[in-house]
């Protein structure tokens, strides 16, 4: 990890000036902004996300800050889920172990997809061994009515807690974090976690106009959590869709993408790089893409170079080592990673993370010593 650069002396990029890959929107962001300073604009992750060849195939792990790192699970100790995420020094300090410890590419702000309900003031906990639960599921057009807004002011400790990570991290890019509107409505209209997530997928069919609203609600919602991390100092953002993956290619056009792609034009103006990230979504890559993503991350199922031929060879790719080989013989963990580097090479732009998140009993080495293969094998051993 790098110190903070002093932007003393940095000329502003502009539009004008900015490296190819970047087509907007610098003159958006504070003066003091990492992208807008220069600080970060050719990081690995800026270069590979804006399509331009990287100084090393870069990597960051979805979780990586998590149950894996036992100074994670110190700093937790006696902090509940959602009051760590909302306590500033405590969600930086977070978000930078891991970057400390496996020499990452990118920071992933910690947080949660339910943050933003709690910042509206909406009645959720996270149960541990079970997950986000709400206090009262919202299922009808006057639960819907009766959500409130998130007001500006709610959203201070969340710049608050960028700003102090962006500040440690310096030339080390942060990438904001936020749940995708299906995902996020999914959870209120059940209540908590589901298998097949039936209740939003029925109310889409059985009561069109309240899930619409639903699902508004809750890009507004995700969308002004993604622009105060990027006014804070992230140099790229990424929507989780964790539960797009129960959803029929139909449903997914006809009910979710529009609203997926509200909460992605929160950041539109700026040229921060948008991810966008789902399980089981296969069938929906280039959907995804299409809703105002410069880079799709995709899981483990499919391959990366089938990934890259679904979206047409002109979308950077993020993705996609299985978690499951994690625990295996380095020889079988590398020569899959083997793969997955040749596969992504395809693509205009590759960022290497796993197909999904780091399981909790994952043994932190193996993390570090992955990063440093990848960066010494950016091709592979045999690529």
């Amino acid at each position: 990890m790098t110190t903070a650069p002093s932007t003393s002396g940095h000329s502003d990029v502009t539009d004008d000036s900015a490296p190819a890959g970047f087509r907007r929107g610098f003159h958006n962001l504070p003066q003091q902004h990492p992208l807008r300073a220069g600080g970060t604009v050719d990081a690995p992750l800026l270069q590979a996300l804006t399509a331009r060849k990287p100084s090393r195939r870069p990597v960051w792990f979805m979780r990586q800050a998590g149950r894996s790192l036992p100074e994670y699970r110190a700093a937790r100790e006696g902090n509940a889920m959602l009051d760590a995420c909302l306590t500033p020094d405590l969600a930086a300090e977070i978000t930078l172990q891991p970057v400390r410890r496996h020499n990452v590419d990118a920071g992933i702000f910690f947080s949660d997809i339910v943050v933003p309900l709690r910042l509206a003031g909406v009645g959720v906990e996270i149960v541990p061994g079970k997950g986000p639960v709400l206090d009262t599921p919202v299922r009808t057009a006057a639960d819907v009515a009766a959500l409130p807004e998130i007001d500006d002011a709610a959203l201070e400790p969340i710049r608050e807690a960028v700003a102090l990570t962006v500040a440690e991290l310096g030339s080390t890019p942060l990438i904001g974090f936020a749940g995708a509107p299906f995902t996020v409505a999914a959870y209120m209209v059940e209540g908590g976690p589901s298998r097949d997530h039936l209740l939003p997928r029925t109310m889409m069919h059985a009561d069109p106009d309240t899930w619409e609203a639903l699902a508004d609600w809750a890009a507004r919602a995700s969308g002004a959590f993604l622009r105060a991390q990027v006014m804070a100092g992230a140099s790229a953002v990424q929507l989780f869709d964790s539960w797009a993956g129960s959803l029929s290619v139909s449903d997914y056009l006809d009910h979710v993408v529009g609203h997926s792609a509200t909460a992605l034009s929160a950041v539109a103006d700026t040229p921060v790089p948008r991810i966008h990230f789902g399980t089981g979504t296969g069938e929906l890559l280039g959907a995804m893409r299409d809703a105002g993503a410069e880079a799709v991350g995709v899981d483990h199922r499919i391959p990366l170079q089938e990934a890259n031929r679904r979206l047409g060879g002109r979308t950077v790719v993020q993705g996609n080592i299985d978690p499951a080989l994690l625990p295996a013989p380095r020889s079988v963990l590398y020569r899959h990673v083997d793969e997955v580097l040749r596969g992504g090479a395809l693509a205009p732009g590759h960022v290497v993370n796993l197909g999904h998140g780091v399981p909790p009993h994952t043994d932190p080495d193996v993390l570090t010593d992955l990063v440093e293969y990848i960066h010494q094998n950016p091709a592979g051993t045999t690529g």
